[in-house]
């Protein structure tokens, strides 16, 4: 199954803004986004995503694309293509909209950021940094090698 998604880069005075994630939902900094809906535009979605978890607003015209991740979720079996959007514009104080996911917000310095910001997080931050428009997370030795462990039924990759 692919899942389509969005994710915010927002940052403000050398700090990025992050969502803690709940203890029961992994415990990690994760950006504000979810998944695109059938009737939406990626930054329409993105928009409403912001809202509803940060009650902040945004500006679909003020959101420009920075990243685009192709991401396999192995043990879920779901393959994900995010966009990333940046904005340095924005209303609102952030807040946690949805507590049952998020436990709060945070500004955490771009220079410093904690071990517990997510890794593919932290995959599309190098990249966008070294102006990098496009990744894949894992890597396709990774996926290679979670598939692999089933056996010869699998029909994947390995015919390339």
């Amino acid at each position: 199954m692919l899942i389509f998604a969005v994710r915010l880069i927002l940052e403000e005075n050398g700090k990025m803004l992050f969502l803690r994630q709940t203890k029961k939902n992994g415990g990690r900094y994760s950006l504000i986004g979810g998944n695109v809906e059938v009737h939406e535009f990626a930054r329409e979605a993105l928009a409403r995503e912001a809202s509803e978890e940060a009650g902040i607003h945004v500006e679909p015209g003020d959101l420009s694309l920075v990243h685009v991740l192709h991401r396999h979720k192995l043990k879920k079996d779901e393959r994900l293509l995010v966009l990333y959007f940046k904005t340095a514009r924005f209303h609102g104080e952030p807040e946690s909209l949805e507590p049952k996911k998020f436990k709060d917000v945070a500004w955490l310095p771009v220079s410093n950021l904690p071990e517990d910001v997510s890794k593919p997080t932290m995959h599309v931050l190098r990249c966008v940094r070294d102006g990098v428009i496009y990744s894949e997370f894992p890597t396709r030795g990774k996926v290679l090698a979670f598939w692999e462990q089933f056996g010869s039924n699998w029909a994947g990759f390995s015919d390339f």
